[in-house]
């Protein structure tokens, strides 16, 4: 079996609850109630709150902050310096904390470095956000999302290729998984 590895300079408050093969790198801090799959990786200066969720196989690139009200489903992926909320309207003088939002990035999305996902929101899975892009709604399973507020330019295959933008059957040019594309959707073509 594999271990866990935490190095020294992270800090695992009791109660954390971490899959083994998950890796630990420097100055991270995860909160006691946090649970978190196997076979993850947590990069330099991650901070993961009590009240997250995190599957198998996630990755969490350096400086990015976790915060309460946030689950992350298997293979998702956050870039570097890419931000979560979880108070809407927040202020320094009045507490939140009955307010918070959930967000879910459902399985396999991708989360682009600095970029922004507002709370209160699903990231549908194999969603692409791109660099920089702030989310500031529901994002449609296989969308490619960029800009400020996020607009979907396209769509991506599971396997991080782009598709066609065009309605009808389309097959992903690297893998052979063929889609159905509509006006706001995207949908694997299963053949059994």
């Amino acid at each position: 079996m594999s271990q866990v590895h935490i190095h020294p300079s992270a800090i695992v408050d009791e109660g954390a609850q971490i899959g083994e093969g998950t890796r630990v790198w420097h100055w991270v801090h995860i909160c006691g109630g946090a649970k978190i799959g196997k076979d993850c990786s947590f990069g330099q200066n991650v901070f993961v709150g009590n009240d997250v969720l995190i599957g198998d196989n996630v990755k969490v690139q350096n400086n990015v902050s976790i915060y309460d009200a946030v689950t992350l489903e298997d293979d998702v992926f956050c870039g570097p310096s890419m931000v979560f909320t979880n108070v809407n309207n927040p202020r320094s003088h009045v507490n939140r904390k009955n307010e918070y939002r959930r967000t879910v990035v459902k399985k396999g999305a991708s989360i682009g470095a600095n970029a922004t996902i507002v709370c209160g929101h699903t990231v549908g899975e194999y969603a692409f956000i791109g660099a920089g892009a702030v989310v500031t709604r529901d994002v449609p399973a296989y969308a490619l999302m960029v800009g400020a507020p996020a607009k979907r330019i396209g769509w991506m295959c599971g396997c991080g290729e782009r598709l066609s933008n065009d309605i009808g059957t389309h097959t992903c040019p690297a893998c052979g998984i063929h889609y159905e594309v509509g006006g706001n959707h995207c949908t694997p073509i299963r053949h059994d």
